[in-house]
């Protein structure tokens, strides 16, 4: 096969391995070709080569600005040795545990050319060479069989579609076990493996032989789009609407008989094992995904046992408000010390409402008559940002409900259960519209029998981005006792934010303040068009926000974007605002997102070995560029007198990590959630048509706690208003808490 233009195919010696990763297979090694003197970076993603491998490379020759001439790899093939300083090298590199160099050189001595050849045809022969014991043959021998193995993994992938960086997450998730799994269901990589969408699997199964029509591609089809859904925040899928989407996915494009007919028995084979739940009621099948299903039942039974449980009114209720009343310098609301005495005798209790209402002043209350009845409590959140926001409002420290349940990352699953409860009389947990089902699940499975739970937050925000509207149904089902605030206190009145907030909440537009308005904290300005929207933002944050406010605009300043797509979208607005804020310095390149040092960036995915979170957001400290390692540090802690700042926490990413982080100069309404910024800046335009709802505006407004710039187009902010889906997201459990509900069947 000829080679394209451009590349080049060479043959070495590995010399040196510079560097390597096994999370993303990135790889850096030094190779001697004959006839050159200099040796040839070779840098890319591919299978591991050890000190003295022969390797044949294609590639592209670079000239790097910092390293010089490199080859960037497309394809590494490894070679066997061809002499016996090459293999005695080889061996003696340290691929193999318990192989230095002296008993390389005796292995080569006992077998010549032949030694690769006895390692993997005839292992047991290295009982010949003389001063290897039976137990480090035996160490020889499997550390032989582990780097056969994951050299063989890579090829086997890699022929099949699989990019290097791709195989790497697949053997790490798999281990050597992952040519059998992509041989029988190559469709669990879209499942299993975080990044691989379900093209990517089709693909690779297209490559195996698996045809079109077989019943494990629509099963597998009809599993994604229940994926997609769960994703989506629905709990459930109606049968008919599910086999629609599962045609459009697998491609066929006209919906016949015969299509739809293979899709039911696609359902029905996911049923029979046990991958999916199906309810019947009306005549109508709902599809649940069976993990969803039995937390979601799990959960209703769960909450109804402990509401029906008999409670005590805690003793000196009345007493511990006076006393908090005398020491807070306040004076509870009629509805407050409602709300006050009903988690004095409640077992589970929702308190919600909007900003303004006095929540954090009613958790501060609760947690007296608590004190006061001598109870032990723990206070919680669902992301580390909201726990810090509770810590700071009550002066006690809260955590998140991570921590709360104990979760082992090893095992993946919590410590704390119905077995073992947490061990206190009350849980008070704030933030509780960002709490999905399978969270709420788990938490409720940790109380103690006896033990007390309070759930405060605000029903009108956005719901959860995992799956459910727990808080929405609780308050729904009339089963779980709710109280409601709706008075907003003078001094929130006095802030425009809190006005418009309910404004939006009722349905009315939002009012502007004057323009000379220097004590105002909410601004709309007009803006119709993505293109000058944009560039108005960019202004709003590097400049006119700062010198009027006093705000650094990278610390302080927050874009909020209801999409990621366009102009006004969060990709479009972070490479705007990198430009202007951040335009040069060390840095590293991840496909088409450049990452440099002073970036504000946030992390994607949940990864409890770092003690990173979905969500939070940091600043890049520093880069190694050869090694491709980049350094982010979190919880900045400000030192006012010179200046400085330093990070609680410093994580590390390299290679397929790097996947993991994104600009968050702007972010997403939805990834906002639970976090509050000293200003914020919206835009709202009709070219957001899918996403504008009103309690999406409604949360990116309370997001704010000093400024709010609205940049929008009154058209949109007009459909956003007449938009409420808060009932769109599909569930059952109001209906399984509500007394009589209908009956339904399982199957």
């Amino acid at each position: 096969m000829a080679t394209p233009p451009g590349e080049i195919i060479v043959e070495g010696d590995v010399e040196r391995v510079t560097f390597e990763s096994a999370e993303s297979a990135f790889r850096v090694v030094k190779i001697a070709v004959e006839g050159r003197a200099d040796k040839v970076t070779v840098v890319g993603s591919f299978a591991p080569v050890a000190v003295g491998a022969r390797v044949r490379v294609r590639g592209v020759l670079v000239n790097d600005k910092r390293h010089g001439e490199q080859l960037r790899a497309e394809s590494v093939t490894e070679l066997a040795p061809a002499t016996l300083a090459g293999i005695e090298k080889y061996l003696g590199s340290g691929m193999i545990k318990g192989v230095g160099e002296a008993y390389a050189k005796r292995i080569v001595q006992a077998f010549g050319l032949d030694t690769l050849r006895v390692l993997d045809e005839t292992p047991e022969r290295l009982h010949e060479v003389a001063g290897l014991g039976a137990r480090r043959i035996e160490s020889v021998v499997d550390a032989w069989r582990d780097q056969r193995a994951i050299r063989d993994v890579m090829v086997f992938l890699q022929a099949h579609g699989a990019s290097p960086s791709l195989a790497a997450r697949i053997f790490k998730r798999y281990g050597a076990r992952s040519v059998g799994i992509v041989s029988s269901d190559p469709y669990r990589l879209s499942l299993d493996v975080w990044g691989v969408g379900f093209k990517t699997a089709d693909k690779i199964a297209a490559s195996l032989g698996i045809a079109r029509d077989s019943p494990e591609r629509m099963q597998a089809g009809v599993l994604q789009c229940m994926q997609t859904v769960t994703e989506s925040g629905h709990v459930f899928v109606v049968e008919d609407e599910l086999v629609v989407h599962a045609a459009t996915l697998l491609g066929f494009e006209a919906e016949t008989l015969d299509v739809t007919e293979r899709l039911v028995d696609a359902v029905e084979r996911l049923v029979a094992g046990h991958h999916v739940v199906v309810e019947t009621d009306d005549g109508v099948r709902r599809v649940f995904m069976r993990a969803i299903h039995a937390a979601e039942v799990r959960l209703a039974e769960r909450l109804t046992e402990l509401a029906a449980r008999e409670t005590t009114a805690l003793a000196g209720a009345d007493h511990a408000v006076g006393a908090f009343e005398a020491r807070a310098g306040v004076e509870l609301a009629p509805e407050q010390r409602d709300a006050v005495a009903r988690a004095a005798r409640s077992r589970v209790l929702v308190i919600t409402g909007g900003p303004g209402v006095g929540k954090t002043t009613i958790v501060r209350a609760v947690l007296s008559v608590f004190d006061g009845a001598g109870l032990s409590v723990a206070l919680a959140a669902p992301t580390g940002r909201a726990a810090k926001r509770m810590t700071e409002a009550t002066g006690r420290e809260a955590m998140t409900l991570h921590r709360l349940l104990e979760f082992d990352p090893k095992s993946g699953q919590f410590k704390r259960g119905r077995g073992s409860p947490v061990p206190v009389a009350a849980i008070v947990v704030d933030e509780a519209s960002m709490i999905d089902l399978p969270m709420a699940d788990s938490l409720l499975s940790a109380v103690d029998d006896d033990a007390r739970l309070v759930l405060v937050g605000d029903v009108d925000q956005l719901p959860s981005v995992g799956p459910g509207a727990v808080l929405r149904d609780l308050i729904a089902s009339g089963a779980i006792p709710c109280v409601r605030l709706t008075q907003i206190f003078r001094q929130a009145k006095e802030s425009l934010i809190v006005t418009n907030a309910h404004r939006i909440n009722v349905g009315e537009p939002p009012i502007s303040a004057d323009a000379g308005d220097t004590n105002a904290d909410f601004f709309v300005i007009d803006r119709r068009d993505p293109e000058l929207a944009r560039k108005t933002i960019v202004e709003l944050v590097t400049s006119r926000i700062p010198k009027r406010f006093g705000l650094h605009a990278v610390n302080d300043i927050q874009v909020l974007t209801p999409m990621h797509r366009g102009a006004a979208g969060t990709i479009a607005l972070n490479e705007a605002l990198q430009a202007a804020l951040n335009p040069t310095g060390q840095s590293v390149t991840r496909g088409d997102r450049t990452l440099r040092v002073g970036d504000k960036v946030m992390q994607l995915k949940n990864d409890y070995e770092k003690n990173v979170w979905n969500g939070d957001v940091g600043i890049v400290t520093r880069i190694d560029p050869e090694q491709e390692v980049l350094f982010v540090g979190y919880d900045a802690k400000h030192d006012g007198q010179n200046g400085t700042v330093r990070y609680e926490r410093e994580v590390s990413y390299d290679g397929a990590t790097l996947d993991e982080l994104m600009l968050a100069y702007a972010c997403s309404v939805h990834k906002s959630q639970g976090s509050e910024y000293p200003a914020v800046v919206i835009p709202f335009l009709t070219a957001h048509f899918v996403m504008l709802t009103k309690n999406l505006l409604y949360t990116a407004v309370t997001r704010g706690k000093r400024l709010v710039v609205l940049v929008a187009d009154p058209r949109a902010v007009s459909l956003a208003l007449a938009q409420d889906r808060n009932d769109e997201r599909r569930t059952r459990l109001a209906l399984r808490l509500s007394p009589g509900r209908a009956a339904h069947r399982s199957s």
